[in-house]
């Protein structure tokens, strides 16, 4: 069964989508995607403990022999970030229920959760296949879907930010493949372990260099790594609420997880990381981090100031590569699991306010803390979170970072961190002081809080934020072993 589940991740929501795409109107698609999203998130489980007590999975589709065949290659890298899309699609299911029957029409409810579950298969196929041609095929899935999804949106905006993200997300994927096809040129396979052993022997050659710029461009697109980032903003703040709750948790993490793996297993240590690339990570890190979090502050619209806010974070995970240490790795990893939690949170509770007002501008949300408070509670909670407050999973994940960069003495990186989290405390706060301490909006309608199936998700990750502050055993074990398996930087 340990060797199957593998499989089993991609074929499953593969087999459901076109099956709920034809079902009647009505919630029978989003029980059956439920019943899907849930059996992944236990099939993930069961991987992540089978490959933490028994080593690597190895999976070769068809019966062909890798490096020939295609192989699905599971270690504690790929199981963990696999575990994360599958969790926070099985919690993002039920919360859809409302929302979706809000803002979708009723009539394209079926296709809605069919795209769901394609992007899902895209997703964990990234995380699973070992095939480095694959992780394109796989790419491009996840990225169809979520134009598709994102232009669903109820404004108009939605389908300039879906064909914003078609034309960024098209050209990363170019990218991705001229680069695939260079270093296939000189080395003859796909096979990531395969290419980890011959490289070595070819890195001299422009090509190879030339490929793995290219690849690491493409995959700096699909990452919204600063400066490239113009698609994510519009994509987040347009799509419909699930869809935002779901991406922003998930997809930026998947192309974490595909830089981690092409920089620590397809090259080596030594070439991926050599000083001007080093210098570049953090200079992109450091970039995204300040120059996102100033744009969040002078945002009206919640969801465009979480979505800065992304921005952001994903300039900590940067950060914590061109650390270049296994400290910084095992940060970067850390965060990529923080920062699904508590984005994923913020987003379900922003998606809980357009429910009950249809908006979610500042200035249409005066007041209503007092009107929604278990609502208001999960943003402060989600947001102290972000700002890395003791008791919080932000709080371990900016402590191992800083605790990285002070072993490499990059003291620039230590302040620019710290001051990143001061930003974060001014745009969170601009949010609190619009629900809580501004008089609430006179709209003509008494609003409510937010119905039971779209708090409970909410709360399950802010709760989830609180227990991972405190009990670390799975996220920081998982990390260091992770971190370990792909060669952990310098000692």
């Amino acid at each position: 069964m340990g060797n199957n589940i593998s499989l089993l991740l991609v074929v499953i929501p593969l087999i459901a989508a076109p099956i709920v795409a034809v079902l009647p109107r009505g919630r029978l698609p989003w029980a059956v995607a439920l019943l899907v999203t849930s059996l992944c998130a236990l099939l993930a489980g069961m991987q992540l403990w089978a490959v933490l007590h028994g080593g690597v999975i190895s999976y070769e589709l068809g019966g062909w022999a890798p490096p020939w065949g295609i192989e699905y290659r599971i270690d504690a890298v790929n199981a963990f970030v696999a575990l994360i899309v599958a969790a926070i699609a099985a919690i993002t299911l039920p919360y859809a229920l409302l929302s979706v029957e809000q803002e979708i029409p009723e009539e394209k409810i079926p296709l809605f959760y069919s795209a769901l579950l394609l992007c899902l298969t895209g997703l964990l196929g990234i995380t699973q296949t070992g095939d480095i041609f694959n992780v394109f095929v796989f790419l491009e899935i996840s990225s169809l879907s979520s134009y598709a999804l994102i232009s669903l949106g109820r404004k108009r905006q939605a389908l300039t930010a879906a064909y914003q993200y078609l034309i960024m997300g098209t050209i990363g994927a170019t990218f991705f493949l001229i680069g695939v096809g260079l270093i296939y040129s000189q080395t003859g396979t796909l096979n990531m372990q395969d290419l980890s052993t011959i490289l070595p022997e070819v890195l001299h050659l422009k090509t190879v260099n030339t490929g793995f710029a290219f690849i690491m461009i493409g995959i700096a697109l699909k990452l919204a790594l600063f400066p490239l980032h113009l698609w994510l903003p519009n994509a987040y703040t347009y799509a419909p609420s699930v869809v935002t709750v779901f991406l922003a948790a998930t997809a930026t993490k998947v192309a974490v997880y595909v830089m981690l793996r092409i920089l620590f297993t397809v090259f080596p240590y030594g070439f991926a990381l050599a000083t001007p690339v080093e210098e570049l990570f953090m200079v992109a890190g450091i970039a995204s981090i300040i120059i996102a979090s100033v744009y969040a502050i002078y945002q009206e619209d919640v969801k465009k100031l979480l979505a800065y806010s992304s921005v952001a974070q994903i300039g900590y995970m940067v950060l914590g590569i061109g650390l270049a240490s296994a400290t910084g790795i095992t940060a970067a990893l850390i965060h990529l699991f923080n920062h699904a939690l508590m984005k994923g949170a913020l987003f379900m509770a922003v998606g809980a306010i357009i429910y009950r007002i249809g908006a979610c501008r500042m200035d249409q949300i005066h007041g209503l803390g007092r009107a929604m408070p278990w609502t208001f509670a999960a943003i402060v909670i989600g947001g102290l979170s972000l700002i890395g407050v003791p008791g919080t999973a932000g709080f371990i994940s900016k402590w191992y970072l800083v605790t990285a960069a002070l072993e490499q003495g990059a003291w620039i990186s230590v302040v620019v961190i710290l001051f990143g989290s001061l930003l974060a405390v001014v745009y969170m706060g601009k949010l609190i002081e619009a629900l809580y301490f501004r008089p609430i909006t006179d709209s003509g309608k008494e609003v409510t809080e937010a119905p039971i199936l779209l708090l409970v998700p909410t709360w399950l990750l802010v709760f989830a934020n609180i227990y991972f502050g405190l009990d670390t055993e799975l996220t920081v074990g998982v990390a260091e072993k992770a971190a370990a398996i792909l060669g952990g930087g310098n000692p």
